[in-house]
């Protein structure tokens, strides 16, 4: 497949409309609408239904679609570290990270960088480790910030000297509030929603031992920030890393760590054997001297 009918192909997805799409990529549209079709032809699948309305994708474009987006990105960033030289330092650093206390670190990182070498951009990836790993392994990230645990074989990582703590997010006016802790027993039949990314939830089932099956689990949620706004609307109580939540609002939310108290860490972590661009190679030591400072 040429990557730039892949690119004519998600520009008539996003648009669901050839003459937009046309428009946009500065072609016409029997040209676009020949491409389309030769692609269909080439994959033996029909990749769009054209109604009166637009166009939609059939199964089979939704899943191509998900596919182009991640081959065309990693298209564009191969060209961007191929025009890299090592005598000017330059081109974009992608970092995936989930929502832990150690970002508060990266602002410095990046500024005392952007110092040395003014022309390296960056784009921060949010997402939980599981997605974040799976970009790594796809070349569609250079360095990912891992809440551990988290399988590690495959990466070379940096362990950040940072505790990630568990702390339960509850409603402001909650009687609950009112305590400096919360226990597990506590928790026993109040609904709560948990992480949902499996390693972790293991990690807190360890946790929570004899009493796991005395939990009242009413949702999962792979992010903090939407986890708190169930939390708001008095939908239950949120088990989450103290620092995915910044930006508390303490008048509406609180969060109270639990008893005994639990914490946890996390890594800067990238693939072993990994040809690396100039500018992520010096950023990783960069980041070494850092944290060695």
């Amino acid at each position: 497949m040429d990557i730039r009918v892949l690119k004519y192909f998600l520009a008539v997805a996003r648009e669901e409309n050839i003459t937009r799409a046309a428009e946009l990529l500065h072609i016409t549209q029997p040209t676009l609408s020949r491409q389309l079709a030769k692609l269909e032809d080439d994959l033996g699948t029909q990749l769009f239904l054209r109604g009166k309305n637009g166009i939609t994708l059939t199964d089979e474009g939704l899943l191509l679609r998900r596919r182009a987006e991640e081959l065309v990105e990693l298209a564009d960033k191969t060209e961007r570290e191929l025009a890299a030289h090592e005598e000017t330092v330059a081109g974009e650093i992608t970092i995936g990270s989930g929502e832990l206390a150690v970002v508060q670190l990266l602002p410095e990182i990046f500024s005392s960088f952007k110092k040395k070498y003014p022309n390296v951009t960056f784009d921060l990836y949010t997402g939980n480790a599981d997605q974040i790993k799976q970009r790594l392994d796809n070349g569609l990230t250079d360095i990912g910030i891992l809440l551990e645990p988290v399988e590690i074989e495959k990466y070379d990582f940096i362990r950040f000297n940072v505790p990630e703590r568990w702390v339960v997010v509850m409603r402001a006016d909650d009687p609950l509030a009112k305590k400096e802790s919360i226990t597990i027993k506590e928790l026993v039949d109040l609904p709560l929603i948990f992480v949902k990314r499996q390693s972790i939830r293991n990690e807190l089932e360890s946790w929570f031992r004899e009493h796991m099956d005395k939990l009242n689990i009413a949702a999962t949620s792979n992010m903090s920030t939407n986890a708190s706004i169930l939390v708001e609307h008095g939908f239950g109580y949120a088990l989450v890393i103290e620092g995915s939540l910044p930006f508390l609002d303490n008048s509406r939310l609180c969060c109270r760590p639990l008893s005994p108290e639990r914490t946890t860490t996390s890594v800067l972590a990238w693939k072993k054997n990994q040809p690396f661009a100039p500018a992520v190679k010096k950023f990783l030591g960069h980041v070494f001297d850092v944290l060695n400072n």
